[in-house]
């Protein structure tokens, strides 16, 4: 009897697990775009450029900075009927825990976009001179 009450609640624990993963699979399914920004090399003149093709829907800007990713990013999109240009600045967050400090951050601007129709679209990035600061830019559909 006690092994039973045991594994019960194992095997509950092993298919949260794997529906979790899956759903996190799911998710990643949905990028569109992504870019690791962490080598000069990857800018022309100071802005990163490159193009991708989205459908009609609407999409989500998401971010992994950490304290030394630029300060801004001005992010411009551009298609055949589509527009769209924002400056994101970096903000840092202070998580205090009683024995320990740290920082979470994120960009604050807006992060949706609603694309009228397919079409190819080109993403340009400007990191405002700080070609350094490793940061993560990924567009979701959402």
């Amino acid at each position: 009897m006690n092994k039973k009450i045991l594994v019960i609640p194992a095997v509950f624990i092993i298919i949260v697990l794997v529906l979790s993963f899956n759903q996190v699979d799911k998710k990643s399914n949905n990028v569109v775009f992504h870019i690791t920004l962490a080598d000069p090399d990857l800018y022309k003149n100071g802005i990163y450029s490159n193009t991708f093709t989205v459908n009609k829907g609407n999409y989500l800007f998401k971010f992994v900075p950490n304290g030394d990713s630029p300060q801004s990013l001005i992010i411009l999109l551009k298609g055949e009927n589509y527009n769209f240009s924002e400056n994101f600045k970096l903000k840092g967050t202070l998580h205090q825990t009683g024995i320990s400090e740290y920082y979470t951050w994120d960009y604050d601007g807006q992060k949706t976009v609603s694309i009228p129709i397919q079409q190819m679209i080109t993403i340009e990035i400007n990191p405002n001179g700080n070609e350094l600061g490793p940061v993560s830019v990924d567009v979701v559909e959402n």
